[in-house]
């Protein structure tokens, strides 16, 4: 790991603009219909609750990363297996990301750019910053974290006098009853992107004040959780069911139907700048992650020498991922949770806490016994 330290404001500002990311971009949770937003608070609670299981395995190893600390709970061969997987994990859904920036661009803009030359270009202004260090990512977040802020203002006040906003589409609430947004909670929001804050196990270790990484983790989960589910229902009060359905970027569709005054409209501005800006912090966390987590099983000293190597892997994965959008969202939706997300972000997390906590344990029930072991022998 770099010699580097970042403060716990930073922490939250990356957390924040992380979680947002790409599920600005995408309908997310709308298998709930009308009660999206409530399926998104779901999830996250669901990710506070996995949040404490990685804030409580960092807890066991303030000073390492999960690549090493894994070799320690489990053994190093097994370790190293399972380090190995996460490492693969990270730089796949790195790779996914940045097919959803590439496609949203595609689709909504640049209608005859290739998408290998826009993938290109995120991907190298990622190599450039990750080459930097984590400092350097968590300063400019502080900085673009103030546009997002007015940005998020401006807009939300802007829907709000166009009156394009309907209540009346997010009625009635829980029409189906609880069980459609409990299964879209248990099979989509509780992993993206809730779940996917298991990242931050890999920046934790560089946190300056370690004792504030609890709470500040889970006051960004919160509000960013928050934000996301009055996205959603302002999407849905706009545009409706029915249309976000049919909608592959509902936000941008809610941006596009805005108008202020008769003359103040096609703001599309606002949609590109949170895409781009959220995209790029996403990314370079996922980004980061696997380059650190590689240098770190394979012993490289110098972890900025994989960037370039990384980001060529990333690049090809983003384009040979699927065949086309659809399939990237069909996969996305319905297989990736199931044979990925669940197991990595959910069950072995839990089985290294449990066995982190019976080893400590153990170790603390011996030590008292071999010090009254050695107290007796010096008195005989």
């Amino acid at each position: 790991m770099e010699k580097a330290k970042i403060s716990a404001y930073q922490l939250f500002i990356l957390i924040v603009l992380f979680e947002l990311g790409s599920a600005l971009l995408v309908p997310i949770a709308i298998e709930a219909n009308q009660d999206a937003w409530l399926a998104i608070i779901m999830g996250m609670v669901g990710g506070l609750c996995l949040y404490l299981i990685y804030y409580g395995l960092f807890s066991y190893f303030p000073d390492i990363p999960p690549t090493e600390y894994i070799q320690k709970i489990i053994g190093s061969f097994l370790g190293k297996v399972f380090a190995f997987i996460y490492v693969l994990y990270f730089i796949y859904l790195s790779a996914r990301v940045l097919r959803d920036f590439g496609e949203m661009l595609i689709t909504s803009f640049y209608w005859q750019t290739p998408l290998f030359i826009l993938n290109t270009l995120m991907v190298l202004l990622v190599i450039y910053t990750i080459r930097k260090g984590i400092e350097v990512l968590a300063r400019t977040s502080e900085l673009l974290f103030v546009l997002i802020f007015l940005l998020g203002i401006s807009g939300l006040f802007l829907i709000a006098f166009s009156g394009i906003i309907q209540i009346s589409n997010l009625e009635p609430v829980l029409e189906e009853g609880i069980m459609p947004v409990l299964k879209t909670t248990f099979t989509q929001t509780l992993y993206f992107p809730f779940g996917e804050v298991i990242i931050f196990a890999m920046i934790l270790p560089y946190l300056n004040r370690p004792e504030k990484g609890k709470r500040i983790g889970l006051l960004a989960i919160g509000i960013s959780g928050l934000i996301l589910a009055l996205v959603m229902a302002i999407n849905v009060s706009v545009l409706g069911v029915n249309n976000i359905t049919r909608s592959p970027f509902p936000l941008l569709s809610t941006i596009q139907t805005m108008e202020v005054a008769g003359f103040l409209e096609r703001l599309d501005v606002y949609f590109i700048l949170l895409a781009v800006i959220g995209v790029f912090f996403k990314m370079c966390l996922f980004f980061y992650a696997s380059v650190v987590g590689t240098a770190n099983l394979f012993k490289v000293k110098e972890s900025a020498r994989l960037a370039f190597p990384l980001g060529l892997a990333i690049l090809i994965l983003s384009i040979t991922i699927a065949s086309n959008f659809s399939e990237h969202v069909k996969e996305g939706l319905y297989v990736i949770p199931l044979f990925l997300h669940l197991p990595l972000q959910v069950i072995i997390p839990i089985l290294l806490l449990l066995i982190a906590f019976i080893k400590n344990n153990n170790k603390k029930r011996k030590f008292p016994k071999r010090k009254y072991r050695l107290v007796e022998r010096d008195k005989k």
